[in-house]
C-alpha cells in the first residue's frame, strides 16, 4: 500500500523520536516528493530541520526553518509550529533570548492547539530552566502535563514529569527530584535515545548528591548511545555534564572531558556551549578540590587572566551568569592558595546553584586569611557551612547526608587548615567537630512500613545470588530496583534537628578522670591530635597526611592474610611482618598520644585518613579500654549513665560460617532466654524481626562491604543478604549490635571526611554501639573472644570494657573495636 505524504511525515517524526534520523530524512524526501500543499511542505522542512540540528548540521537547520517561516501562504497555525521549532533550535545553541522570545510568540498563536502549545511550553521550560527563572519554568511544565493528561498523551506527559524532577534538581530538591524522574521513567524512556536523555538529568540528580561514581558511570553510557546514533550536540552535553562532576575529584580527567566536549560544541557552532565547557575545563586547570590542589599549586602553570576573562564574559552573554561567577572565583581561590592578592569581591547572582554560594563563602573565607584575619576567615567558613546545613536539614537519609558533604569539603578543609595554624585546642575542638558533625545535621526518624521497598530488596537478594561474581549491581534489572530502593529511602526517611555540638569546655565535664579524648585532625597536608582531659588540654602534632599513607599501605593486605594464614610455617612469618606494621603505626598515631593522656579509657574520633585503621591492635592500645566515635558530641549525647541496659539478646547465624553455632551458643549461655535464630530462621524477616524486641544483636555472618554502594554492604543470611537498606524497614534498633562476619565494619570515605558502612548505618538508625572489624577475621578468634565478651555484656558491662576485658582473658588481640558510644 502506498503511503500518503502525511503519513510518511508522520512515519519520520516516530523515526526522529526513535533517534533513527538518517532514516527519517529518507522518509522526509519521499514525503515531500508525494505533496504539493504548502503547510504540509513546511511541516515536512521543520522535522528536516530538527534532523539537522540532532546529528550536527544546527546552522543548516536554522538557514531552513527561517527561509520556510518566511514564506508565504502559510495557515497561522502552521507558522506558530515553525516559531516553535525555531525557538528549540535557539535553545539548542544556547541563544536563550532568542529562544524564548520565539517560544512565547509560538504558544500565543497556537490558543486553539492545547496540545501543539503545550509541547512547546515544555521547550519554554528548557530556556527558563538554563536562565534559573525556576517558577516560570515549573508553570510550563505544569500546564503542559495538565493539558497531556486531559488527551491521555502518557509519553508526553511523563516526558514534562521528568522535567519538573529537572526543576526541582535545579531548586536543591534532590529528594523531589529523583522521585519525579524515577516516576516518569518507565513512560518517557520509550527508545533508547528518550532513556539516555531522561538518564543525563538523573546522573545530575546523583552528581549534586555527591554519588559521582555512579553519575559518571550514567553519563559515559550515554555518550556511547548519542554517538551511536550520530547526536554530536547530545554527546557534547553529556561529556560536559560528565567533566563537571570529574571536576569534583579528578581535575586532571575533567580538564580532558570538557576540552574534548568543548571542540564539538564549536563545530557546532554553539559558542555558548562551548563557553560553559572551557569554564569546566579552566577551573580543572585551576584546581579542583583543596586538598588535591595543595599539592601541586606552585608548580602548575595557571590559565592565562585574559582567557578567564573572555569565557567568563561569553558566559555572562548567553545567560549563564552563575558559571561565570564561578569560573571568577575559583580563579581567585587558585590565587589565593598560592599567596598573592585575591584581588576584588566577585559578584555571585542570588539564584546561583548550592556549588557557587559555597565557592563564595570559601574566597569570603580565603580574602580574610590573606589579609591576616584568620578568626574572620574561620566564620565565613563556617557560614557557608551553615548554608549547607540549612540544605542538609531538608534529608533525613544517610545516603544523602554522606554524599552532598562534597559541596562542603573544600570548606571544611579551609576551616581545618586555619585550626591547625591557630594552635588552639577550643578553635581546633570546634572545627574537628564541624567535620564530624558535616553529615550528622538531622538526626533520622524511623521511617513508616514500607512493603515495596521490602518487596523490592527480596528481589535485589535473588539477583545477587544469581550473579555471585562481579559487580552484581550492574545487571539491568539490579540497577533499576537499587534506583528504586534509593528513591524510596531518600523519600521516606524523615529528620528532626541534630544535636548542638558540644564545645570544649562543655565536653571536658562530660569526661570522667579515667576518660580522655583524643580528636584526630587531618588539615589536607598534615595530622593533628587534640588530646583532651578532664583538667587538661594539649596539642599534639602527629604527622604528614603522606606519611600516614605511606604507614597503611598493604595494611589491608597483611590484616587479610593474617586471618587466612593460621598454621605454620608461614603463619610465624605473616604475624611478625604484620606486628612489625602494627608497632609503627602505633609509634606514629598512638604512642605519645596514649602516654600524654595517662587514662585507661579513649574516646578516638578519627578523619577518613584513619579509617582502616586497627585501633585494636596497636600495641599502645593493649589494656585500655576505647570506643570509636562519630563525634564527641554525639558520643557525650549517646552514653548510656551508669551500667549499660542490657536486658534481652537475640543471636542469629548466617550460612557457612565456621563454629558460627559454637560461637553463638557460647554467647547465649551468658544470658537468660537469649533467642538464637539458625537454619532457616536466620533469614533476613527473622534478624530484622528479632532486633527490635532485644537489647543486643549479635549476627554471625559471612559480610562483604561494597565501596560503591555502602548501603548495599550485607550479611548473608538464609535466604539471602541482609542490606544496609533493610535496617530502616525495622521498626526499632537494638541498642548494642555486634556483627562478627568478614569486613563489614569497613566503610566507604566519602569526600575526606565522610565514612559510610554498616556500622555507620546502625547508628545513623539509633543504635548506641557497634561491635565489629574493618578486616576478615579468622572464625576460630570470632569465635573465642565474642563468646568471652558476652558474659561482660550480661552482667550490665559497657561494650567497650566487655571487649576489652575478653581481649584480656583470653589473650586474644583482634580487630574488633566497638564504634559509637562504648562506654
Amino acid at each position: 500500500m502506498t503511503r500518503s505524504a502525511t503519513e510518511l511525515h508522520q512515519r519520520a517524526v516516530e523515526l526522529c523520536i526513535n533517534g533513527k534520523y538518517a532514516l527519517a530524512q529518507r522518509v522526509l524526501s519521499r514525503a515531500e516528493e508525494r505533496t504539493d500543499d504548502p503547510d504540509l511542505r513546511a511541516r515536512i522542512a521543520g522535522t528536516r530541520a530538527l534532523a539537522l540540528q540532532r546529528t550536527g548540521f544546527p546552522r543548516e537547520a536554522e538557514e531552513l526553518l527561517t527561509a520556510v517561516v518566511g514564506g508565504r501562504g502559510l495557515a497561522p497555525h502552521t507558522k506558530a509550529i515553525l516559531l516553535g521549532q525555531l525557538g528549540a533550535i535557539a535553545n539548542y545553541g544556547g541563544r536563550l533570548d532568542e529562544a524564548e522570545r520565539w517560544l512565547t510568540r509560538a504558544i500565543q498563536s497556537l490558543d486553539d492547539d492545547p496540545v501543539s502549545a503545550a509541547r512547546v511550553r515544555v521547550n519554554r521550560s528548557l530556556v527558563r530552566m538554563q536562565r534559573r527563572s525556576l517558577p516560570d519554568a515549573a508553570d510550563d511544565l505544569e500546564r503542559a502535563a495538565d493539558t497531556f493528561a486531559r488527551h491521555q498523551l502518557v509519553t508526553d506527559e511523563a516526558q514534562a514529569r521528568h522535567n519538573l524532577g529537572y526543576a526541582s534538581l535545579l531548586a536543591g530538591d534532590l529528594v523531589a527530584a529523583l522521585q519525579e524522574m524515577l516516576a516518569a521513567r518507565p513512560s518517557a524512556a520509550s527508545t533508547p535515545v528518550a532513556e539516555a536523555i531522561g538518564d543525563v538529568d538523573r546522573a545530575e540528580v546523583l552528581r549534586d548528591a555527591g554519588l559521582t561514581t555512579e553519575a559518571e558511570q550514567i553519563l559515559a553510557r550515554a555518550a556511547v548511545i548519542f554517538g551511536s546514533h550520530r547526536m554530536p550536540q547530545s554527546r557534547a552535553e553529556a561529556e560536559f555534564h560528565l567533566a563537571r562532576s570529574l571536576l569534583s575529584h579528578d581535575s586532571a580527567r575533567a580538564r580532558k572531558v570538557a576540552a574534548s566536549a568543548a571542540r564539538r560544541f564549536r563545530a557546532l557552532g554553539n559558542t555558548a556551549w562551548a563557553a560553559r565547557s572551557d569554564a569546566v575545563r579552566l577551573r580543572a586547570a585551576l584546581g579542583g578540590l583543596r586538598v588535591e590542589s595543595t599539592q601541586d599549586d606552585h608548580s602548575r602553570r595557571l590559565p592565562a587572566s585574559a582567557e578567564i576573562d573572555e569565557v567568563a564574559d561569553q558566559l555572562i552573554r548567553s545567560g549563564f551568569r552563575g558559571e561565570a561567577a564561578a569560573l571568577r572565583i575559583a580563579a581567585a581561590l587558585a590565587r589565593a592558595r598560592r599567596g598573592e592578592a585575591v584581588g576584588h569581591a566577585i559578584r555571585v547572582p542570588v539564584s546561583s546553584p548550592m556549588e557557587v554560594q559555597l565557592m563564595a563563602a570559601e574566597l569570603r573565607s580565603a580574602r580574610a586569611e590573606a589579609a591576616g584575619r584568620a578568626a574572620e576567615a574561620r566564620r565565613r567558613a563556617a557560614g557557608g557551612l551553615d548554608v549547607l546545613g540549612a540544605w542538609q536539614r531538608s534529608f533525613g537519609s544517610l545516603d544523602l547526608q554522606t554524599s552532598v558533604a562534597m559541596h562542603g569539603a573544600n570548606l571544611i578543609f579551609a576551616g581545618l587548615e586555619s585550626a591547625v595554624r591557630s594552635g588552639r585546642p577550643d578553635v581546633l575542638f570546634e572545627w574537628s567537630e564541624r567535620a564530624r558533625h558535616l553529615s550528622q545535621q538531622v538526626l533520622p526518624l524511623r521511617p513508616p512500613p514500607d512493603p515495596a521497598l521490602a518487596s523490592e530488596l527480596a528481589e535485589l537478594r535473588m539477583l545477587r545470588a544469581e550473579n555471585p561474581g562481579g559487580d552484581w549491581l550492574s545487571v539491568p534489572r539490579a540497577a533499576a530496583l537499587r534506583e528504586r530502593a534509593r528513591q524510596r529511602q531518600w523519600a521516606s526517611t524523615g529528620a528532626v534537628d541534630g544535636e548542638e555540638r558540644l564545645d570544649l569546655e562543655r565536653l571536658r565535664a562530660e569526661l570522667a578522670d579515667d576518660t580522655a579524648l583524643i580528636a584526630y585532625v587531618y588539615s589536607g597536608t598534615a595530622l593533628v591530635a587534640l588530646v583532651c582531659t578532664a583538667d587538661r588540654t594539649t596539642v599534639v602534632p602527629v604527622a604528614s597526611g603522606a606519611t600516614v599513607r605511606r604507614l597503611q599501605a598493604g595494611l589491608r593486605a597483611d590484616l587479610d592474610m593474617s586471618a587466612s594464614i593460621r598454621t605454620p610455617p608461614m603463619v610465624g612469618v605473616v604475624r611478625r611482618a604484620l606486628d612489625d606494621r602494627l608497632r609503627a603505626l602505633s609509634a606514629v598515631l598512638l604512642d605519645d598520644l596514649a602516654a600524654i593522656a595517662g587514662t585507661s579509657r579513649l574516646v578516638i574520633t578519627a578523619p577518613g585518613l584513619l579509617n582502616a585503621i586497627p585501633w585494636a591492635m596497636l600495641p599502645a592500645m593493649r589494656g585500655k579500654v576505647f570506643t570509636l566515635a562519630m563525634s564527641a558530641t554525639r558520643w557525650a549525647r549517646m552514653r548510656a549513665p551508669g551500667s549499660f541496659p542490657h536486658a534481652s539478646a537475640g543471636f542469629a547465624v548466617g550460612p557457612r560460617v565456621a563454629r558460627g553455632e559454637e560461637e553463638v551458643d557460647a554467647a547465649a549461655a551468658a544470658w537468660h532466654g537469649a533467642t538464637v535464630l539458625r537454619g532457616t530462621e536466620a533469614s533476613v524477616a527473622g534478624v530484622t524481626s528479632l532486633g527490635p524486641a532485644v537489647d543486643v544483636l549479635h549476627i554471625a555472618a559471612h559480610g562483604r562491604h561494597a565501596v560503591d554502594n555502602p548501603l548495599f554492604s550485607g550479611l548473608e543470611l538464609a535466604d539471602g543478604t541482609l542490606f544496609g537498606y533493610d535496617i530502616d524497614l525495622m521498626p526499632d534498633v537494638p541498642d548494642t549490635v555486634v556483627l562478627s562476619a568478614c569486613e563489614v565494619g569497613r566503610s566507604s570515605v566519602r569526600w575526606g571526611e565522610e565514612a559510610i558502612g554498616m556500622t555507620r548505618i546502625w547508628l545513623h538508625a539509633g543504635t548506641r554501639c557497634v561491635i565489629a572489624a574493618p578486616v576478615i577475621v579468622a572464625d576460630d578468634v570470632a569465635c573465642e573472644l565474642l563468646g568471652a565478651m558476652h558474659a561482660g555484656l550480661a552482667s550490665g558491662v559497657a561494650p567497650a570494657v566487655a571487649l576489652a576485658q575478653a581481649a584480656e582473658s583470653t589473650g586474644i588481640t583482634a580487630p574488633f573495636q566497638v564504634h559509637g558510644a562504648g562506654f
